[in-house]
């Protein structure tokens, strides 16, 4: 089933089941929230997905018409955000973007970082920039939503404790990141607000491309209507979803409506190099940062501007048949 969040008013929203086409929607009589159904999925997800199955039938009367722009994110504040770096092509890339190298353990053990949660952007909310100079960057992603995960839990419980996936715009400020690591105490400042898309899908939705802690569909991305990338989801993913919730709960339980990401999705190229960008016949990018790294190892320098005021992002993932799955984060850069 697909689940959104539409704009009533309140600061949580609405939570209604989609249709698997994205063209209708039907209000969940007995629960208000996604929170509020997480913390209940055993108890509630029966109902919903009765709900989704007689919607899809067209067996209900009165159901609205669905608009991404009426949607907040599906949890447009989450109990945690954080956000893990499993494909390594793109820590390597970013990474040697400000000279930084790769410690040997990033192939062993994930990066992971914990990110404001406290307020999601709406998919089709503007991404609001203070200042051009800040350098501001998309960053297409996937993330799961997990239930409650107890302490020290296995990758394999992480992958049954995962509820329903999304797509993520996890926008970063890349000038300020340099100053802020430096620190030795790891990002705030340099990254602001991400976006949702306007669903989250459970992962029966997804069919064989979902493998339990992987999913294996390309992820689209476009600036000003040029696409930037391509790349699949589940190709060159080190550590699984499994592995990332494992590690996010080494130490700590994880409580339901926990949001975890894989990071940028990258791919290498064919022949084991950084990629190619969509023009010339490879895979593409999902962020800016690693197409300037690109640009700076082939040309000597980066060409490519980072997010000005009036750009526009689309972040988007398609079925084999060519259906939007989650629907699309469609966003225009204004300033804040």
């Amino acid at each position: 089933m697909k689940l959104a969040t539409l704009k009533d008013g309140t600061r949580d929203g609405r939570l209604v089941v989609v249709s698997r086409g994205l063209r209708h929607a039907a209000p969940t009589p007995h629960v208000k929230s996604l929170q509020a159904a997480l913390d209940d999925w055993d108890g509630v997800a029966p109902e919903l997905q009765a709900l989704s199955a007689r919607l899809d039938q067209g067996m209900i009367a009165g159901t609205l018409q669905f608009d991404p722009r009426e949607c907040l994110a599906p949890l447009p504040r989450a109990y945690q955000w954080a956000d893990g770096s499993a494909y390594l092509n793109h820590v390597e890339l970013v990474r040697k973007a400000r000279g930084a190298e790769m410690p040997a353990s990033l192939r062993d053990d994930p990066l992971m970082y914990q990110g404001g949660s406290d307020g999601f952007l709406g998919p089709t909310q503007p991404i609001p920039l203070g200042d051009e100079a800040w350098g501001c960057d998309l960053e297409a992603e996937v993330a799961v939503i997990t239930g409650d995960v107890p302490r020290g839990c296995t990758a394999e419980q992480g992958r049954a404790a995962i509820r329903l996936l999304l797509l993520v715009n996890d926008v970063s400020l890349r000038a300020l990141i340099p100053a802020e690591l430096a620190k030795g105490f790891g990002f705030f400042q340099s990254k602001p607000s991400s976006a949702l898309s306007p669903c989250a899908v459970t992962p029966d939705e997804l069919g064989p491309a979902w493998d339990g802690g992987r999913l294996h569909r390309p992820l689209q991305s476009w600036v000003n209507g040029d696409k930037l990338g391509e790349p699949d989801a589940g190709t060159d993913m080190n550590f699984d979803f499994g592995a990332l919730i494992a590690h996010a709960a080494r130490t700590r339980p994880l409580c339901a409506g926990t949001i975890v990401g894989g990071g940028t999705v990258s791919n290498r190229g064919a022949d084991g190099g950084p990629g190619k960008p969509v023009a010339q016949g490879g895979a593409g990018y999902s962020c800016l940062a690693e197409v300037r790294t690109v640009e700076v190892l082939l040309q000597g320098r980066a060409c490519t501007p980072f997010l000005r005021y009036g750009d526009r992002v689309r972040i988007e993932m398609l079925d084999a048949s060519g259906q939007s799955i989650f629907g699309a984060i469609d966003q225009i850069v204004e300033r804040g």
